[in-house]
């Protein structure tokens, strides 16, 4: 099998996924070309040597239809030979691009591929795309359907988890992101987003509350107490009948913020580095996709985990530095109880809570986090994971050379 490296990482800022955010008025396909022609220009890439594109896209209509990538390559100025793939596997959709990206380069079936995802919330709203899980009863009912939240809520209620718990965790990863800002961790990845005249948008994460305290958390009223009172938290105790009620203890704080975004990872073989003069800052050394229960949802990436790092022959203490997607508090707080992990080496600058989670993107942005991160401990392996919709899991081992 040929050995897949990483050569670059890139994503924008993520901007509030709101009508008055910072890049509310470009579009998806304007931030897709974006973080495409940084990867060219960062590395003065004649993309005639691109074999094809994949990008994560969770609500792949509107704006984000007819496989965005592929529109995105073309308008970012690339060689007309360069393909285009759009790739949904919900919030893991960015890694999933990646590794379908890296598999194709593993195979020897290319030389050199784009990995990444784009998701502009605040111009196509979440669930824009409709589907069948939650709304036809030949399904739903027989798979127990539940929103996130209501799911997130019952890991909470389940695995022990309090209001204080999740809020101090929130809080936890607005300090580490602020922190990473203020000293410039993020800066070799993270391009500034310019409107059609070139003009500044945003070079930084606009959703982020670094001034949050266990106090302002505390007045945040559960978030998904209402669904949960108006049928599915009977849904979830006729899954889990051992389970009494169920205790809402997520809220917007302590729970990933809607924003928009892209990214984009630039992967290749050793050969066609070292023929573009491409130095290689990683290798990708495994990755696993799972199905788990879709009700709870949202517990995947300890099984996803648990079988990249089996396939690997390595174990949980043999990766120096983790990144799970922080979709909801307690879904880190379940991973690190479970796995053993302790808080000092997993979402070290802080995570979606913070900065939030353009889902098509996201797996993609953390994964380059990572790896930034690693190189600036000097770290030799990292795992990024993500918690997916109907219940899924990604995961992505890398190792440094």
């Amino acid at each position: 099998m040929t050995d897949c490296y990483i050569f670059d990482a890139v994503r924008t800022p993520r901007g509030k996924g709101k009508a008055n955010g910072a890049l509310h008025e470009i579009t998806a396909l304007d931030l897709a070309s974006q973080a495409l022609s940084a990867v060219r220009d960062r590395n003065n890439l004649d993309t005639k040597h691109v074999d094809d594109v994949y990008m994560g896209v969770v609500s792949p209509v509107n704006e984000q239809g007819a496989v965005i990538p592929r529109t995105a390559v073309l308008n970012a100025g690339f060689d007309d030979s360069v393909g285009g793939v759009q790739v949904n596997r919900f919030c893991a959709s960015g890694l999933e691009a990646v590794n379908i990206a890296a598999a194709q380069i593993m195979s020897g079936q290319c030389d050199l591929t784009i990995g990444g995802g784009v998701e502009h919330m605040s111009r196509v709203p979440m669930g824009s795309d409709g589907g069948a899980w939650p709304t036809d009863p030949s399904t739903a009912i027989d798979s127990y359907f539940t929103p996130q939240g209501v799911s997130a809520d019952l890991i909470a209620t389940m695995d022990g988890f309090s209001r204080d718990d999740v809020d101090s965790f929130a809080v936890e990863s607005q300090k580490r992101a602020a922190n990473a800002w203020d000293k410039g961790y993020f800066s070799k990845s993270v391009i500034p987003v310019k409107d059609q005249l070139g003009l500044m948008l945003l070079d930084k994460d606009e959703h982020m509350r670094p001034e949050a305290t266990m106090q302002s958390m505390a007045s945040l009223q559960p978030a998904f107490a209402m669904p949960g009172d108006f049928a599915f938290d009977a849904v979830s105790i006729q899954r889990y009948p051992e389970v009494e009620s169920i205790n809402h203890v997520h809220t917007a704080g302590n729970s990933s913020g809607i924003v928009d975004g892209a990214a984009a990872v630039l992967l290749g073989t050793k050969e066609m580095g070292e023929e573009l003069g491409l130095t290689p800052r990683a290798r990708i050394k495994g990755f696993a996709s799972i199905g788990s229960e879709p009700s709870i949802m949202l517990t995947g990436p300890q099984y996803v985990t648990e079988k990249a790092l089996k396939r690997a022959g390595m174990n949980v203490d043999d990766i120096d530095l983790y990144e799970l997607n922080e979709a909801f508090a307690s879904v880190v707080l379940r991973y690190m109880q479970k796995l053993d992990i302790n808080h000092d080496k997993i979402n070290v600058n802080g995570g979606a809570i913070a900065m939030g989670h353009p889902l098509g993107a996201t797996g993609a942005m953390i994964l380059g986090t990572l790896l930034d991160e690693m190189e600036r401990r000097d770290q030799s392996t990292g795992l990024a994971t993500l918690c997916v919709g109907a219940g899924m899991g990604t995961a992505t081992i890398i190792e440094r050379v």
